[in-house]
C-alpha cells in the first residue's frame, strides 16, 4: 500500500466497500479486496488513535492534568457561518 492520507484511505476503503457489496467478483478477487480493507481499516483506525493522542497532548493543563471539554459541532459551525 502506497503512502495514502486518512482521507484516500477512507475513499478507497468505501470504494472497496462497494465492490464487495455488488457480488460481481469472483471468490479470489472478493478475498484480495477484503484484506486490502482490513489493511486501509487498520490504518486508518491507527491514524485517529494518533490523532487522538495529539489532541489530548494539546488540551493539558500547564501542570499536565487533562481539561477535557466537550466538542460541540453546532457551536462551532454556527461561528463560522
Amino acid at each position: 500500500m502506497a503512502k495514502m492520507t486518512f482521507e484516500e484511505s477512507m475513499k478507497q476503503l468505501e470504494k472497496i466497500v462497494e465492490d464487495l457489496e455488488s457480488g460481481d467478483l469472483t471468490l479470489d478477487k472478493a478475498l484480495k479486496k477484503f484484506e486490502e480493507g482490513v489493511k486501509l481499516s487498520k490504518f486508518c483506525s491507527d491514524k485517529l488513535e494518533e490523532t487522538e493522542k495529539k489532541i489530548t497532548m494539546l488540551l493539558k493543563d500547564p501542570d499536565g492534568s487533562l481539561q477535557e471539554t466537550p466538542f460541540n459541532a453546532s457551536e462551532n459551525t454556527s461561528e463560522e457561518t
